[in-house]
């Protein structure tokens, strides 16, 4: 949903990379999704079937298949396995940049302020793939809303049900992204859903997450935190991403209707239209309309770091 706003805002401001963006679409609502969250991937086994089921460190006490037993999924790589967990602490952090880091990577943090002199480096090394391109694109855009929504960067504070950011108020934002947003600019969710999920790896993530040899205009000036030894680990997790996201598109899909049980019993048992009301109370929308614009900002900060897109025209159409 943030990606698709924030095309929609980088459009209405006449953005040269809004053309970018359409063409390259899926790729940049990928980079707002896999761009960021690593840990999409299985958190475990069902033991009655066998299956694959849950999503990577969101706990799963019993299985969504048959209500039995489940056991801790984990990935193999190069002799060893890694639990989801695992995978996130080596990786979250160089993902989101602001936050996520864990241990003695803490330092490695961007600040909110440097974001735009990041992301542009970043850009600037990795300019011979559009589809890469407007996959970081996209990536901007998850780090500017996660911050934000969490409230880890100051601007959003919204009173919804249980807190700022919860499994309760979530399924709340979600239904209402999903139906009202969504419904009032026409989404065909599945079919965007499906696109996204079929886009390939793109090599820049290794990049903007430090993961690879140090190097460019980025190492200028973030010089510390390159793991080249971690490449190879960070390939295979990314592979398991694009192989797990339409497994948990899904679940997601199945979750999301209005009536839908699981949304009731998430949200503590509320319906709907009690849902709704609560979401549009809270501002909800504001928190969206916020959210795309300051994505844009970011974008707009990092074009005019970059030379090949300094002075590109505007997009804009004057009648």
């Amino acid at each position: 949903m943030y990606g698709l706003l924030a095309a929609k805002a980088a459009k209405a401001r006449g953005l040269p990379v809004t053309n970018l963006i359409e063409r390259h679409l899926p790729g940049f609502l990928c980079g707002a999704y896999l761009g960021c969250d690593i840990q999409v991937m299985p958190e475990a086994v069902c033991v009655d079937t066998g299956r694959e089921v849950g999503f990577g460190t969101v706990p799963l006490e019993k299985s969504p298949i048959t209500g039995g037993a489940v056991k801790p999924w984990s990935m193999a790589h190069a002799g060893r396995n890694y639990r989801p967990s695992e995978i996130h602490s080596l990786f979250y952090g160089r993902s989101h940049l602001v936050f996520g880091w864990k241990g003695d990577d803490v330092r490695l943090s961007v600040p909110w302020d440097h974001l735009a002199d990041y992301c542009s480096r970043a850009i600037r090394d990795e300019m011979t793939s559009e589809r890469g391109l407007a996959y970081a694109l996209g990536w901007m855009v998850h780090i500017v809303g996660d911050s934000l929504i969490k409230s880890v960067q100051p601007g959003i504070r919204m009173n919804l049900l249980d807190g700022v950011y919860t499994p309760r108020n979530r399924i709340i934002q979600d239904q209402f992204a999903f139906h009202v947003i969504g419904g009032e600019m026409g989404i065909d969710w599945p079919t965007v859903l499906r696109e996204m999920a079929a886009t390939p790896v793109e090599a820049i993530q290794f990049h903007y997450m430090r993961v690879g040899e140090k190097r460019g205009h980025l190492a200028e000036l973030f010089a510390e935190g390159w793991k080249p030894e971690d490449e190879s680990l960070l390939g295979a997790v990314l592979a398991e991403n694009r192989r797990w996201l339409p497994y948990h598109i899904a679940d997601v899909l199945r979750a999301i209707p209005r009536d839908s049980e699981k949304a009731r019993r998430i949200s503590g048992g509320l319906e709907y239209e009690a849902m709704m009301k609560m979401a549009e109370s809270a501002g909800m929308r504001q928190t969206l309309d916020i959210i795309a614009n300051e994505s844009v900002d970011l974008i707009e900060q990092t074009m005019k770091q970059v030379p090949a897109w300094r002075d590109l025209p505007s997009v804009l159409k004057v009648d």
